[in-house]
């Protein structure tokens, strides 16, 4: 038995480990974070979430993710989502917002940035 949820541990954790060792989770997170809006929100420091959700699909300098990462200050929680894809191996974000869970506000980190 202990050797089984050691196990899924193990998977749970290996596949964690891979979303949020990715570009895209890794400059989603920056972002936030950089973002004064955010930071007005959810106060500093902004710590990440355990449990990320989604997708990250890389191919050599190719690929995509779709990404749900909690994130959470002094001041409250929120959700960063991500829809970005990989191409000559540069991250692009296709959306990038922050949904703040006590407000229901929604923070759209692309706006007025140049694609």
């Amino acid at each position: 038995m202990l050797l089984f949820v050691g196990g899924i541990e193990l998977f749970v954790t290996l596949l964690f480990g891979t979303m949020k060792t990715s570009g895209a989770y890794k400059d989603a997170l920056t972002k936030a974070r950089a973002d004064s809006a955010v930071v007005q929100a959810l106060g500093s420091p902004i710590k990440e979430g355990f449990f990320v959700s989604g997708s990250v699909n890389v191919s050599g300098s190719s690929g995509d993710a779709d990404l749900s990462i909690p994130i959470s200050g002094p001041n409250g929680k929120a959700t960063v989502y991500v829809k970005a894809t990989k191409s000559m191996g540069e991250w692009q974000f296709q959306e990038l917002a922050v949904q703040v869970k006590q407000t229901g506000e929604r923070i759209d980190l692309l706006a007025g940035s140049v694609p």
